[in-house]
């Protein structure tokens, strides 16, 4: 499946042209199908409807085990790294991994789970959650994973809006010098929960933490009574595998739903070619998989492949900031991918940190989450790759499920600041207010894809005409992504970021209506308006515009005060950076916040601000500006 040079990489690009729907059944054909397909490809974007391989039966926990086992069972699966460098890391085969996801498996079909059921995980980057993550899917449940940072509020939030029957969380989690109290978060949550049956529980930091008599259960108890043996369901293709929630610029967040056989194929065949995987790789993603990259990066994709994948508990910078580069060195790291934001502050931190370490083992380096600046790319190719390992920059999306836009590593040239050109089998357009396609080079407009990919997201969980008018009605006949996006002379595409009211802070989809409504709890806040603005360190920083019922005496106070309210609300990564106390916000005559205009401000540029015609006042612009320069 792998594309080897550059010969071969112009055929996939002809061979997808001539005939898209046989490119990707190739693909498949790779796979263990209980049953092949009887239609390769249905599809209308009009109404956001596709179907990919319908009639195919299979189990994707097969393909990421149950294949591997009589030809390289004994090779690590999951080398897992603790948050401290002093505990013992455990290397997990594919046989071991094979047997803890049936016993996990087990657990569940014990306490009722079947099929089309959901369940919940909230847990720390331990093996664990890998292993509940594939359990879910060998029995045909859904899995919805919520990254350990976000609020009980949050986590309650999307329990509800996916109606779980059951969620699965640890005692606490490690993270640098903190332990996060998960469990005692998880509690707080399932109180407003009412479709939770039960709750397994996995002792990891060993706190102090309330049980719930005939609700909660230790995993480690459960695991004990069950047996290693357990049979994959069979899935149709289009079976929903599982749910991740995204942020929303309208308030909820949105439960994009994958389904089976199509997010297999997409993520091995994206996993494989973006890195140039190559048998006996050591690979390492360093994300969390409460967000899609830990789901195709560093479980599907990597074990769909049959490779090693790294999952490490901990932060970059500790205990100091060389903890990455001793990862590397120790572990004999082949291909390394992680976000910007951890480039920019390891960077920060000076040289010193990295050349104690030998890196040579490093053959590939991969960007992820948002766009890298120069800078940041110039310094990661020379300081981490030693000049000679290829960047690849990864443009994609929790809804395309895998990477769309990136160059392959080593095979053709990657530029500073650039994602590149879209991998064969992949249709992006860049089209203007109108949605007309822009051919030439050398543009600037909105993002689009024309033709649908196997991992595209099939619907918002119960929502399918939010999902349609989220991504298809812009554009009609398109999928839009939300992003800007620039064409050079020679065709090569960047992303200039979003276009619609979601922030992108260190890797993370954040929603400003979200954010917003925590600020707004306050009871001296009248209103709020969230933009983001250019951070040194993050890509993005948050910026908060409030207007208070009356003038704040101390806003050091209340800065404090509204940034508790959002990690309770939303979590600690949406915490604010920068307040500015004001009388008005822009709007237009509608009622609607001109947020470029307040997007400029916050960057400081006073002089470019567009058309202000539609603005209800245009003076509060004046007394905004007035006051940021203060």
């Amino acid at each position: 499946m792998r594309i080897k040079n550059l010969i071969q990489y112009k055929e996939e690009k002809e061979k997808f042209k001539i005939n898209p729907e046989k490119f990707w059944a190739e693909k498949a054909d790779t796979f263990t199908w209980h049953k092949k397909w009887d239609e390769i490809l249905n599809w209308d974007f009009h109404n956001a409807n596709v179907n990919w391989f319908s009639g195919g039966k299979l189990n994707i926990t097969e393909n990421c085990l149950d294949r591997h086992l009589s030809s390289i069972g004994d090779q690590t699966a999951i080398k897992w790294i603790a948050n401290d460098p002093n505990e013992k890391n455990i290397d997990i085969t594919y046989i071991e991994l094979h047997q803890k996801v049936c016993q996990f498996s087990n657990v569940l079909k014990s306490k009722g789970i079947k099929k089309g059921d959901r369940i919940c995980l909230y847990m720390p980057m331990v093996p664990e959650l890998a292993v509940a993550v594939l359990a879910c899917a060998r029995i045909g449940a859904i899995h919805s994973v919520v990254f350990a940072g976000f609020s009980a509020k949050s986590l309650s939030d999307r329990i509800n809006d996916a109606s779980c029957k059951a969620l699965i969380t640890a005692d606490g989690g490690f993270r640098g010098s903190k332990i996060t109290p998960l469990k005692e978060i998880a509690n707080e949550a399932l109180a407003n929960s009412p479709s939770i049956d039960f709750c397994i529980v996995l002792k990891r930091t060993n706190s102090k933490i309330e049980m719930v008599k005939n609700r909660d259960f230790w995993w480690d108890e459960e695991i004990k009574k069950s047996s290693t043996n357990c049979p994959a369901e069979s899935m149709d293709a289009e079976d929903k595998l599982f749910i991740l929630y995204t942020s929303g610029s309208t308030g909820k967040p949105k439960g994009i739903v994958h389904s089976t056989a199509g997010y297999m194929v997409y993520a091995q065949y994206s996993f494989e070619n973006v890195f140039q995987y190559n048998k006996g790789d050591i690979y390492w993603c360093t994300a969390d998989i409460g967000w899609i990259t830990g789901h195709s990066y560093i479980i599907y994709g990597p074990l769909l492949s049959g490779a090693t994948t790294v999952m490490f508990e901990g932060v970059p910078t500790y205990p100091d900031a060389g903890r990455f580069w001793e990862i590397v060195e120790k572990n004999n790291i082949n291909i390394f991918y992680t976000a910007p934001t951890a480039i920019r502050s390891l960077e920060a931190m000076g040289n010193d940190y990295v050349r104690k370490y030998n890196l040579n083992s490093l053959k590939v380096l991969g960007t992820v989450g948002e766009p890298i600046n120069e800078d940041a790319w110039n310094w990661y190719f020379k300081e981490i790759g030693g000049n000679r390992a290829p960047i690849v920059d990864t443009w994609w999306q929790t809804e395309t499920g895998g990477i769309m836009i990136s160059n392959l590593a080593g095979i053709n040239k990657a530029k500073a600041t650039f994602a590149t050109l879209p991998l064969p089998g992949i249709e992006a357009c860049v089209v203007d207010e109108n949605g007309e396609e822009m051919k030439k080079n050398n543009i600037e407009g909105k993002l689009c894809i024309k033709f649908p990919w196997p991992s595209i997201a099939r619907t918002i969980y119960g929502d399918h005409q939010r999902f349609i008018n989220t991504y298809f009605s812009a554009f009609p006949g398109k999928y839009f992504s939300g992003d800007g996006c620039y064409k050079n002379k020679d065709g090569l595409f960047r992303i200039t970021g979003r276009v619609d009211d979601v922030l992108i802070v260190s890797g993370h989809n954040l929603g400003t209506a979200e954010i917003e409504s925590a600020i707004d709890e306050h009871e001296n806040v009248c209103e709020s308006a969230i933009v983001g603005y250019p951070h040194q360190i993050k890509g993005n920083g948050v910026f908060a515009y409030v207007i208070c019922h009356h003038k704040p005496k101390d806003e050091k106070t209340i800065n404090i005060e509204i940034n508790n309210l959002i990690t309770k609300h939303v979590g600690p990564i949406a915490k604010v950076d920068k307040f500015l106390y004001v009388d008005g916000l822009p709007k237009t005559r509608s009622g609607k916040i001109m947020r470029r205009i307040l997007r400029k401000i916050a960057s400081k540029e006073y002089s470019n601000l567009g058309d202000t015609s539609t603005l209800l006042d245009p003076n509060v612009v004046e007394n905004i500006i007035l006051e940021s320069k203060k």
